[in-house]
């Protein structure tokens, strides 16, 4: 929930608090807060964060469940795990061992989202997706505007949060069982897997969290899946690095995924869109390079967020600043569903 709260000398900041963790703060309620997002100026996660509520202190937790995700920190949760042994669903998980060739579209940033289920569901309606959420972003699944909107419209069906992120429709310990529980248990036709809000970047070749997108096509490949890369591609960042396609997406799926993927490759016009080509073509040494038209795209990302009321936006940008981004995004969810049929 978030919250107007006022600090000492300070003046107003806004806050957000998760019910579940800290319990419900109430008006006039003394909170304590970490401040550590706002004074480093983030533009993702620019919000006090509410540690507790001194004075009222949450019940304790019952159970049921026995992983505990945000391990060994104050805010250490227990959950139920959908393959832990006290789950209903570990039967259905215990012996899963395919994903039976779902296509699984791995992206980089989690503002990939919306756009690929856009141009998945507008080339496939009805389509059951699930979001598969790692943990190197934003841990709390319910910081993630666009989640809650998705579900809410009704274009995604579920979310699925692995490692030490938590808060979705079902926990796992890990991508694996994450995907395979998006299969065996709620019964996706494909999945989406991106970090959730927030990318940790240094401006290395190996130093930045989406390196685990490599990490997650290799366990879609090993686990039977279809994986389908989608591209980082920006015509509008300001750092060279990531103009075209960005070096986190040649390092991930360059270096890191062992396994063969479909790398999607959107068919943008002009000087750009032949920057674009020859960029990706190393990539087609170890994967499958699928050249997707990008015809109609824009049309359907406004609809769809006319539609779904969620704001498409990456690292500050619509998408009137950064187009190429969204379509490179909406391409391989057009392509996705094509394998579908």
């Amino acid at each position: 929930m978030e919250l107007d709260t006022a600090v000492d000398g300070e003046g107003t900041c806004r806050a957000l608090a998760y019910p579940a963790l800290v319990g419900r703060p109430e008006p006039g309620d003394t909170v304590l807060l970490n401040t550590t997002a706002l004074a480093m100026g983030l533009g993702t996660g620019g919000y006090a964060m509410v540690v507790a509520v001194p004075d009222r202190l949450p019940p304790d937790p019952t159970g049921p469940g026995h992983l505990v995700k945000a391990r060994y920190t104050p805010l250490q949760a227990t959950v139920l795990g959908a393959d832990e042994q006290d789950s209903p669903h570990h039967p259905a998980l215990a012996d899963a061992d395919s994903l039976t060739g779902m296509p699984v579209i791995v992206a980089d940033l989690h503002s990939a989202l919306p756009p690929i289920l856009a141009g998945l569901l507008a080339a496939r309606p009805g389509t059951r997706v699930v979001y598969v959420m790692p943990d190197g972003g934003a841990l709390p699944a319910w910081f993630s505007m666009s989640i809650a909107q998705l579900t809410a419209a009704g274009a995604l069906a579920a979310t699925v949060t692995v490692g030490q992120a938590f808060g979705g429709d079902l926990e796992t310990v890990t991508v694996h069982t994450g995907l395979l529980a998006a299969r065996h248990v709620l019964d996706a036709e494909a999945v989406i897997l991106a970090q959730g809000p927030g990318n940790l970047g240094t401006g290395t070749r190996w130093g930045f969290s989406g390196v685990a997108a490599g990490e997650a096509v290799n366990a879609a490949a090993v686990l039977s899946g279809r994986p389908v890369a989608s591209l980082r591609i920006s015509e509008g960042d300001l750092r060279e690095r990531h103009i075209g396609v960005s070096h986190h997406s040649l390092t991930a799926y360059g270096r890191v995924a062992l396994a063969p993927a479909d790398v999607v490759v959107p068919e943008l016009t002009g000087e750009f869109g032949a920057r674009v080509r020859e960029q990706a073509r190393p990539l087609g040494e170890r994967h499958r390079l699928v050249s997707t038209p990008v015809t109609g795209l824009a049309d359907t990302l406004q609809t769809a967020e006319r539609d779904w009321g969620v704001r498409l936006s990456t690292m500050g940008r619509r998408l009137d600043r950064d187009l190429a981004y969204f379509l490179a995004a909406a391409a391989a969810g057009r392509h996705a569903a094509a394998l579908l049929g």
